[in-house]
Parts: C-alpha cells; sequence; structure tokens
C-alpha cells in the first residue's frame, strides 16, 4: 500500500467549493479498486489549509491504474479548480513503526 498526501492551501472564499468539489469526486475514488480509502481534513489552526490522504493499493495502481481510467476524469473535472492551490503533492510508503495491531 502506497499512502498519497496532498496539501492545498485555499482561499477564506473558496473553502466551500473546495469541499463541495471533494463532495463530489470523492465517487471516483469509491468506484477505484485501487483506491483503498480516503480522508480530507481542515487545519485546526490555520482553516485555509487541507490535506487530502489517499491509500492507494500502489503507486503504480493510481499513477497508471487510476489516472488512466474513466473514474479520474470525473474527479479530475470535479477538482480541476483547485490544482493551482496544490502545495504539495507526493506518495509515501508506510513504516513497519505504526499503532496497527496484528
Amino acid at each position: 500500500m502506497i499512502v498519497e498526501y496532498i496539501r492545498y492551501k485555499i482561499a477564506d472564499n473558496q473553502r466551500d467549493s473546495f469541499e463541495q468539489a471533494y463532495q463530489q469526486a470523492q465517487t471516483s475514488l469509491i468506484a477505484s479498486v485501487h483506491c483503498f480509502g480516503y480522508e480530507l481534513s481542515q487545519c485546526t489552526e490555520d482553516a485555509k489549509y487541507y490535506i487530502l490522504r489517499i491509500e492507494w493499493d500502489s503507486e503504480d495502481g493510481h499513477l497508471q491504474g487510476f489516472r488512466k481510467s474513466p473514474e479520474f476524469q470525473a474527479f479530475f473535472s470535479a477538482v480541476r479548480p483547485f490544482v493551482d492551490a496544490i502545495e504539495e503533492m507526493r506518495h509515501y510508503a508506510v513504516t513497519a513503526i505504526n499503532s496497527k495491531k496484528d
């Protein structure tokens, strides 16, 4: 599993539209066989910052599977107005250091 983190800086007057866009875009994530889960979080200290966390089956599953799928077209159409607000977008491998109990 790979975790993608996308950090956004959203202007005050765009927050409602941003959240509505992801409300719509989540349909594509739910439909993707490559997506294991996701969450959108808003910073409590500075409300203009958001983090989108997506769990993918693999980096290839995200970049080659999801991004080349019809689901991605609908996803990107919903969030396209906020692409310029992305401050960071990276993939991370989960380490053995975590709170999950086997």
